[in-house]
């Protein structure tokens, strides 16, 4: 009987020690390098940071307006700085443009430029990593030559997309922002990112993300846990106290999605929150897509960040201003959605939610360039800079990264941090030719096309502040639903500088008539033109005519 209990002990610790060696082995960890003997105890904290920036040379702003280093020579700078490895994750490799093109846009050519700097790296005895989660890409093959590319099987870990877009040089000098790795981003489009030397802390840190995806490599599985050596050294609760530029500030990054993040990381959502909450006299958002749905196709309202920015508005009276793109993939119900934001500042004093949409240039053959893809936040305090719109689930689903940066609001430093010099970037943009402020009764329509194959959208129930319905006016008539209003008291209201609305003490009344089959769903197909008579709703392809179908840019 003792000998048959020992056998079934036995049995059960080695059946023990397997599931253990298993967790063990199933757990992502990095590649066995010292990594030049950097920690955090001895990484440099001391950093200087750049903003860079591609702008069209047909989206122009006034000649005493900001500029920023471009993009291509900042990135150029980074490769020039490499003496060891070049590590980049981009969700698109399409440097190569073709001979049309180039013929028809010659800044085109910067992406053949960068992606021979890239391949040059080999004759210089630097090793070049990349994390792609595009197994099929051409262009990656031909890298494969001269680096080693890691691919990630997005689809089948999160049902979604590798959005990050972020390079590490060194561990010690990194970018991070809106651009991928697409002759685009050095030509036609709009991007913005942050270029950082001499900062081990902060790109250990982000070296930490690249080599999570590193790891998932043939993995089709979320790994039951997370090597302690992919835990984030800085987050929203104990970022990195340092040295910017010559002015103290706190720093960290984030990622998305929650699934995707180990130990002591904070996520992006938590991230933009506490941009947000933290925020006393504005905050001003640039993005591509704003849309409070669960995706693009989706008919589920998703609340979190339109929920921080109602609160901002209404408990803490901040001032907000919403940069929205307006292009071919610009969802018709975004408007609807700022205007019920804005609806919340009727009647209420101190409150103030400004909208604009950015509007590139239609060249004469129908292509859209200029396109502002911009994907940041800056406040009084603080930025955040990342790589994901504003879509529910994009947070969910996609990896991004992100780069929260606080400093002083001191008077003394105005002009000099990096949050006011974004500040100052942003409203350059703000004030400009290029975008067109949202007017009363009228909403744009950037593609035509959309407005007629929208879902009804299922409104959510009202019970709290972050379940606010978007506010169209409309009617249903002949299958096309229009906008109605019944003005019964002045519209109080003055214009900035640009000739928007501003709309603070806005008194304006309407009915919302619905199908009586079910008063919760409300047809959203729009069919009203912008009041400045611009065609920008063209369904027409962009410069880039080789964009992959259900790829974030």
């Amino acid at each position: 009987m003792k000998s048959q209990q020992k056998c079934i002990v036995i049995f059960a610790l080695v059946c023990c020690f397997a599931v253990l060696v298993a967790l063990i082995f199933s757990a992502v960890d990095i590649w066995g390098e010292d990594e030049d003997g950097i920690t955090e105890e001895n990484c440099e904290s001391s950093c200087r940071a750049v903003l860079v920036e591609n702008i069209p040379e047909d989206v122009p702003f006034a000649d005493n307006s900001t500029s920023h280093l471009p993009l291509s020579q900042g990135l150029y700078n980074l490769l020039d700085q490499a003496l060891r490895v070049v590590e980049i994750v981009s969700p698109l490799w399409l440097l190569n443009s073709s001979d049309y093109e180039s013929s028809f846009q010659p800044a085109a050519r910067q992406g053949r430029a960068l992606l021979s700097r890239l391949q040059g790296l080999k004759d210089r005895k630097i090793l070049l990593r990349i994390a792609s989660g595009r197994p099929d890409s051409s262009e990656l093959i031909t890298l494969s030559k001269y680096a080693e590319v890691h691919y990630l099987n997005m689809t089948a870990l999160t049902k979604g997309h590798l959005s990050s877009s972020f390079w590490v040089i060194d561990n010690k000098h990194f970018y991070i922002g809106s651009a991928s790795m697409d002759w685009r981003s050095l030509a036609t489009r709009k991007e913005l990112g942050l270029v950082v030397y001499n900062c081990s802390c902060l790109a250990l840190d982000l070296h930490k993300v690249f080599n999570l995806y590193w790891g998932l490599q043939y993995k089709d599985f979320i790994p039951t846990f997370w090597s302690k050596r992919l835990f984030a050294l800085f987050n929203r609760d104990q970022p990195l106290e340092l040295t910017l530029n010559s002015t103290k500030a706190r720093a960290y990054v984030s990622t998305s999605p929650d699934i995707l993040i180990p130990k002591d990381r904070s996520s992006d959502l938590e991230a933009i929150s506490r941009v947000i909450m933290d925020a006393r006299r504005f905050i001003y958002i640039s993005i591509t897509d704003y849309l409070p749905l669960f995706g693009m196709n989706s008919n589920r309202y998703w609340s979190r960040i339109d929920g921080f920015i109602r609160e901002a508005l209404l408990l803490r009276k901040v001032r907000v201003r919403l940069l929205i793109s307006c292009w071919e993939n610009t969802h018709p119900l975004t408007f609807n959605f700022i205007w019920s934001l804005r609806s919340l500042c009727m009647e209420q004093v101190n409150c103030s939610l400004e909208a604009k949409f950015f509007r590139p240039r239609e060249l004469s053959n129908g292509n859209i360039q200029g396109i502002n893809h911009n994907r940041f936040m800056v406040t009084d305090r603080a930025i955040y800079l990342g790589n994901l719109d504003w879509v529910g689930n994009e947070f969910s689903s996609n990896a991004g990264a992100g780069l929260v940066i606080s400093q002083s609001d001191d008077e003394d430093d105005r002009n000099s941090t990096i949050v006011d010099q974004l500040r100052i970037a942003f409203e350059r943009d703000w004030f400009s030719r290029h975008t067109h402020s949202l007017q009363a009764n009228k909403i744009p329509i950037c593609n035509k096309q959309r407005t007629n194959r929208l879902a009804p959208l299922k409104l959510p129930h009202h019970g709290n502040i972050n379940d606010e319905k978007p506010a169209p006016i409309r009617k249903k008539e002949e299958g096309i639903i229009t906008r109605h209003y019944t003005d019964k008291s002045q519209k109080n209201t003055h214009q900035d500088a640009t000739g928007g609305l501003v709309i603070e003490n806005y008194q304006e009344r309407g009915q919302v008539k619905t199908s009586h089959h079910d008063n919760k769903k409300l047809h959203m197909n729009v069919n009203d033109q912008d009041s400045e008579g611009d065609t920008a709703g063209q369904t027409v392809e962009s410069s880039g005519s080789r964009e992959i179908c259900n790829l974030p840019l």
